[in-house]
């Protein structure tokens, strides 16, 4: 029989930050990225962390200094990193996914994670709470062992729906009962797809979207958790 699937985002639903945020920050203070790495998103977070201009600037900032350093790095250095700041986040998880997480687990549905993080972080921190199966965006690495700067896969990254069903067909599963958890628009497509989408901590476009649609609204406040 098929199995029944699961499908999270991690950024922002699972992890309590950004995989690929702590991973840049990582980088830096290894010197493995140069310190002028931060200038590309500085101004961004100051300005979010102000409420003057949206988190999803800062994170662009953050994805723009990501390919700009990455080429040439050595891939066991990146991958050393990788390993030290999962070690070190990977209890830094929000209860109710965590909890819903746990009890899908028992249930015997098929745990999907998708992140737009590196695959090898996203794998690492997934691996850690029990998921099946990850996607993650792809850099290409060369016979040297180093980081070429060109993402592989990207017309599929970019659209989480394509992710969705290309692990359906891939690994067997059924939408039926499926359960879908995403915390911004990003996270629409895919969302609409299952037959429980839940809007986890969402920005006010997806928030908007779900109470169009009549999807579940939660969100995790300090000990408190409300469903809306």
């Amino acid at each position: 029989m098929k199995r029944r699937v699961a499908i999270f985002d991690i950024d922002g639903t699972i992890f309590r930050s950004s995989l690929l945020i702590e991973l840049v920050d990582a980088l830096i203070e290894e010197g493995i990225f140069s310190k002028r790495t931060a200038k590309e998103y500085t101004r961004a977070y100051q300005r979010w962390l102000d409420r003057k201009d949206s988190y999803e600037k800062y994170i662009i900032g953050v994805v723009r200094a990501f390919r700009g350093q990455i080429k040439g790095v050595r891939y066991d250095d990146f991958l050393r990193v990788t390993q030290t700041v999962t070690a070190f986040h990977k209890d830094r998880v929000y209860r109710y996914t965590r909890d819903l997480i746990k009890k899908l687990k028992h249930k015997k549905y098929f745990l999907l994670a998708i992140s737009n993080s590196p695959k090898e972080i996203a794998d690492a921190f997934a691996a850690n709470m029990g998921f099946h199966k990850v996607y993650g965006r792809v850099y290409e690495v060369n016979q040297r062992r180093k980081f070429t700067g060109r993402m592989l896969f990207e017309d599929l990254m970019i659209d989480k729906a394509k992710v969705l069903k290309r692990a359906v067909l891939k690994e067997s599963l059924t939408l039926k009962n499926s359960i879908g958890v995403g915390d911004s628009e990003a996270d629409i497509r895919f969302l609409s797809l299952v037959e429980r989408p839940i809007c986890f901590n969402p920005n006010k476009k997806l928030y908007t979207h779900a109470k169009r649609k009549g999807w579940q609204v939660v969100v995790e406040r300090k000990d408190m958790i409300y469903i809306l």
